[in-house]
């Protein structure tokens, strides 16, 4: 589990990670050692939402460096690098809210262990993959077949692949925090 003051410096990090991309400013950040959570290699999303409407998510599921690194880097794809999106724009960034999700470790799960809004679910089926975060089926009111079928098609499968002996699932736990649980303003 993040302590507060770690997540809070998360946000204010892919925050200024941004704007320093938009001022042509290239500076490091460190967390102090005492934030020693962040200092640990974790899988991440960052999520940008304009408007309350999604406009940009990008993570991994395993890291290979440390959770503030991985932030930084998912800030920056997040914003420029989504193909469903155009990067981002300076006069955007005032818009934008930024959410983050930590990841559990992977672990080898089945249709039943799902539970929704506590797992997030990556399908791996060949060499297509799918991922969706925790809070996506609560916030489109899916039940958990619903989800499945919707990670399906995120891995460009068939709806059903899920049920094919041949996918694997693999189920994980986010926590889960944005700007405004702490009532961060862009400036």
């Amino acid at each position: 589990m993040l302590k507060e003051e770690e997540k809070l410096f998360l946000l204010k990090l892919a925050r200024k990670v941004l704007e320093d991309f938009f001022e042509n400013k290239n500076e490091n950040y460190f967390p102090s050692k005492e934030l020693k959570n962040l200092w640990e290699e974790r899988g991440a999303f960052v999520t940008l939402f304009k408007n309350k409407k999604l406009r940009g998510c990008v993570g991994v599921l395993e890291a290979f460096s440390p959770l503030y690194e991985v932030i930084k880097e998912m800030a920056l794809s997040a914003a420029f690098k989504d193909p469903r999106f155009p990067p981002l724009e300076a006069k955007e960034l005032p818009l934008i809210e930024i959410e983050i999700s930590v990841l559990s470790p992977l672990k080898k799960g089945s249709i039943e262990e799902i539970e929704i809004g506590k797992h997030g679910v990556y399908l791996v089926k060949g060499f297509n993959r799918g991922v969706l975060l925790p809070q996506v089926p609560l916030e489109f009111g899916w039940d958990r077949e619903t989800f499945l079928k919707q990670v399906c098609l995120k891995a460009g499968l068939e709806p059903n692949c899920y049920q094919d002996p041949d996918s694997k699932i693999y189920i994980f736990t986010a926590e889960i925090f944005k700007e405004s649980d702490f009532r961060i303003k862009s400036s």
